[in-house]
């Protein structure tokens, strides 16, 4: 049961006990009895609005006796009992579950707190068209180097721009069995294997061309492809780079030229001048499949080369993820497994929807048709991807249920 929420500006004396508990401590780099005192004011005041700040600090801190008192603080702020376990999982996931409203002056504070950790996070934190509060650090620092210099070492996830390739025939070190994210780009296509993507998580390329900006969470399994030219007068290509941040277990990405963020699932600016453009990358389908059935299907394929994969091939679904997300999410839509893969699409009407991915694949190999309003979904080189009546292609992507479900949470589902 969600507590009561007060209205209105916090005490003077409430503000100066978050600066001093939150934001002196940070930047200090130290906890004591000033802190300590702060925080009593702060669980004196019963403000749940304030356990959003508590779990940003929360966010950052490895001393377990101080995780567990800040803990103590949230869950008594929010009305809950005691956390045992994963302490700022459980808080973070209340706050979002019971959509908790910020306090006034929570970006700044926030931005405070991150950028003392973080640096390269300055001109990340604006105002703009994004729910700060859902948005926490996923563990690595930004991916700040320019365009076209990502051959030089950085202490980030590090994304490739104009990646080498090689024919389906010389890429001999990849088998058949392994995961590809496939793109076709007018009568171009290319293969983005799945242990590169796991390691790079960001690639910037041409294919067709066309310059694309490719995400890959690996939190949500889901690839993307934006198109990156053919914007509006004036806007230059974004280059697309990995934050470190994240929204409710999804990647946020920004470009490097501008710091503006987009909404990774979206493709939309939420901040900086890219937002004050209004502008919105149109989507290029990403088709997951085999290796061995995605070259055969389109034998003239190109595919990244091995050198990019850094020598790992991670499967996180059956490791790392494998009960559930390992970052907070509030609420799961319950009619699908957390981690079951569907192809999202969104309808001419506007209307999201979310095809099961092993029933779809199952009912087209038996030569049964799927349609929904105007998607159409087909059968591509061992994958599926959704169309238009006419053929046109809709920016459909394969992601996990949950995580598709909560940036459409009016989705429908097929099969209903």
């Amino acid at each position: 049961m969600p507590p009561a929420i007060p209205e209105g500006l916090i005490s003077k004396e409430l503000k100066a006990a978050v600066k001093v508990a939150f934001i002196d401590s940070v930047i200090k780099g130290t906890w004591g009895p000033e802190q300590v005192a702060a925080l009593k004011l702060i669980l004196v005041s019963g403000d749940p609005r304030i356990a959003w700040i508590v779990s940003d600090l929360m966010r950052f801190v490895h001393d377990p006796a101080l995780s567990v008192l800040l803990s103590d603080v949230a869950s008594s702020l929010l009305g809950i009992g005691q956390i045992q376990e994963n302490h700022w999982g459980a808080v973070t996931d209340h706050l979002i579950a019971w959509d908790i409203p910020a306090p006034p002056g929570y970006l700044d504070a926030k931005r405070a707190i991150f950028i003392s950790f973080v640096p390269g996070w300055d001109k990340i934190f604006a105002e703009g068209d994004i729910d700060w509060r859902h948005v926490s650090w996923g563990g690595v620092k930004i991916d700040d180097r320019a365009y076209d210099t990502t051959d030089e070492p950085c202490n980030c996830i590090p994304a490739a721009d104009n990646p080498e390739v090689s024919s389906a025939e010389d890429a001999t070190w990849l088998k058949d069995d392994d995961i590809v994210f496939g793109i076709a780009v007018n009568g171009e296509f290319r293969a983005y294997p799945r242990r590169i993507m796991e390691v790079r998580e960001m690639v910037n390329d041409t294919l067709g061309g066309r310059h694309l900006g490719i995400p890959y969470c690996t939190l949500c399994g889901a690839a993307q492809a934006y198109f990156t030219d053919g914007l509006p007068t004036g806007i230059e290509r974004p280059v697309l780079r990995t934050s470190g941040l994240l929204i409710r277990s999804n990647k946020v990405m920004y470009d490097v030229n501008t710091y503006s963020v987009f909404d990774t699932f979206f493709g939309t600016a939420v901040t900086g001048t890219l937002h004050k453009r209004n502008l919105q990358l149109r989507q290029a389908s990403v088709v997951t499949a085999e290796w061995g059935a995605w070259k055969k299907a389109h034998p003239e394929t190109t595919v990244l080369t091995e050198a990019l994969a850094l020598g790992r091939n991670f499967d996180f679904r059956s490791g790392r993820d494998k009960d559930g997300p390992i970052f907070p999410v509030g609420d799961v839509d319950p009619r699908l497994p957390v981690h079951e893969d569907i192809i999202g699409a969104v309808t001419a009407s506007g209307q999201p929807v979310a095809f099961q991915r092993s029933k779809a694949v199952a009912s087209l190999t038996k030569g049964e048709k799927i349609v929904f309003e105007n998607i159409r979904l087909l059968l591509d080189g061992g994958g599926v991807k959704a169309v238009g009546a006419d053929g046109s292609d809709l920016g459909s992507h394969q992601a996990f249920w949950f995580a598709w479900s909560q940036f459409h949470p009016g989705t429908a589902l097929w099969p209903e």
